[in-house]
């Protein structure tokens, strides 16, 4: 009998997080590279928000608080829910923890038995099946190919259902494609989930990108567009993309009552209360101005459009232009079998990522980490200077393989 546990063997360390440390690391050793695998945005946390969490030192808000959130910030999350997503929830049925990871973390390992399938679209966050394998379930994943513009068709989601099913979990705008639904099509997989086979299946919507959105594409969530499925939706959110507060760690959920109080027994035995002082700067961040995320998004658009063009221009890479995020996600099929300026035979995108950041110094994510081959991600949420060089080193590594 082994010392770890085996749920541990069940899960790997997030890739992602692996390939942005990597690159810091070489960075460190005095290596010219950019990191474009980071989901973070440059932009620094607004000031109002800043100067929330200082009156909040400074007035003493510094113990223990409910496990789940304090009344203060449930209120505005309350309150943002019914304002931008026409969700109506009491307190008693948010829950508050410490990143949209460990509420969705909470929902996992609060619900899943042994055998319990969850249908994930793919390419999907790299989280996502590894939080569903270490509680036990089994994630199903739903392919949705670079021709549909990554995304869902209902017949594919009707296909993947089966009576194992305990949850679809859906996100969008995607990481990694940034693929963004419109009602109609969000209103097409509605539907396939409130068909009597099928009312079995719960939802989790992770909206983390929700006003990273572009090209006048109006945001709408499941339970906003299938009110039928509100009793069976778990919509969760955060402040890390949109209020640029990655490492202020706080999320959020709304959902059926029940279901929140498990997730908050589940969390009173592990980390407890989020940070009161990240609590009280979450609520200035949502009742406070928001002025600041549409001056932030003209930015991530032009520079989507910079990298979308760029990278249609590398030799081997196409790169269809997403609606939401701050990503792409290109093919690199066509580098497939061929060979590097130094001699290196790619053989598959975890080959392709790793010469690129050894011959061109950028750092970018491969696919095979988000489910879909041959990919690769790249994070536009960094300066617009560092986007065009790192692009001009890919065209340059792409041009040069034979």
């Amino acid at each position: 009998m082994g010392f770890l546990a085996d749920s541990l063997h069940r899960i790997n360390p997030s890739l992602t997080i692996a390939m942005a440390t990597k690159a810091r690391e070489l960075q460190a050793k005095g290596r010219d590279v950019i990191s474009l695998a980071a989901g973070e945005p440059d932009f620094d946390t607004p000031q109002n928000i800043k100067d929330a969490a200082v009156r909040a030192l400074q007035e003493g808000r510094t113990k223990y608080t409910d496990v789940d959130g304090i009344p203060e910030l449930k209120d505005a999350i309350v309150g943002k829910f019914k304002r931008e997503n026409e969700l109506e929830y009491k307190r008693s049925q948010i829950s508050v923890g410490t990143g949209g990871k460990q509420v969705l973390f909470n929902a996992f390992l609060g619900t899943l038995n042994p055998g319990d399938e969850v249908v994930i679209p793919a390419p999907c966050w790299v989280s996502y099946a590894d939080i569903v394998l270490f509680g036990g379930g089994k994630p199903v994943f739903a392919n949705c190919s670079i021709e549909d513009g990554y995304k869902l068709k209902p017949q594919t989601l009707d296909k993947a259902i089966t009576p194992k099913t305990k949850w679809f979990m859906f996100n969008q705008p995607s990481n990694p494609t940034g693929a963004a639904y419109t009602r109609a099509e969000l209103k097409a997989l509605t539907d396939v989930l409130m068909a009597p086979k099928n009312r079995h299946v719960w939802v989790i919507t992770d909206d983390m990108y929700e006003h990273l959105i572009y090209d006048d594409l109006e945001f709408f969530t499941p339970a906003q567009v299938e009110p039928g499925l509100y009793d069976r939706t778990l919509t969760v959110n955060g402040f890390s993309k949109a209020y640029c507060m990655t490492g202020w760690r706080l999320g959020y959920a709304g959902g059926p009552e029940h279901l929140i109080k498990a997730m908050c027994k589940l969390q009173s035995q592990a980390t407890s209360n989020p940070s009161s002082i990240a609590q009280w700067a979450g609520v200035e961040a949502l009742n406070g101005p928001q002025d600041f995320i549409p001056r932030n998004n003209k930015v991530f658009k032009e520079r989507r459009d910079l990298v979308v063009s760029m990278l249609n221009q590398a030799k081997g890479i196409k790169c269809p232009k997403p609606q939401g995020a701050f990503y792409v996600y290109p093919s690199c099929a066509e580098t497939i079998g061929r060979t590097t300026a130094k001699g290196t035979k790619i053989n598959n995108d975890e080959e392709f990522a790793s010469a690129l950041l050894d011959e061109e110094g950028v750092a970018v994510v491969h696919g095979a980490a988000f489910a879909m081959s041959p990919f690769f991600r790249i994070s536009y949420a960094t300066s617009t200077d560092q986007l065009e060089d790192a692009c001009k080193r890919i065209q340059r590594f792409c041009g040069n393989l034979r």
